[in-house]
């Protein structure tokens, strides 16, 4: 991976730590994934160890988990 990817479920909190990922990353340096929209990719960001969004996974595996948003069980429904 070489890649961050920015996991959220596009709640407020989400889509303005999205921007600041981007200011300070680089749209080209992140994947932005919106779980709520595309739920197959929950399974994944819990196996990367996502317990809440917004979370941004590093190239390196570790799980930042950013403002609080949200919990993957509450996106789960």
């Amino acid at each position: 991976m070489t890649k961050s990817i920015f996991y959220h479920a596009g709640c407020p909190v989400c889509i303005s730590a999205e921007h600041d990922i981007i200011n300070l990353i680089g749209a080209d340096n992140v994947e932005l994934v919106h779980i709520g929209e595309d739920r197959k990719r929950i399974a994944e960001a819990e196996l990367a160890g996502v317990k809440s969004v917004p979370a941004l996974l590093t190239p390196n595996k570790n799980v930042l988990h950013l403002n609080f948003g949200a919990s993957i069980a509450d996106v789960k429904g």
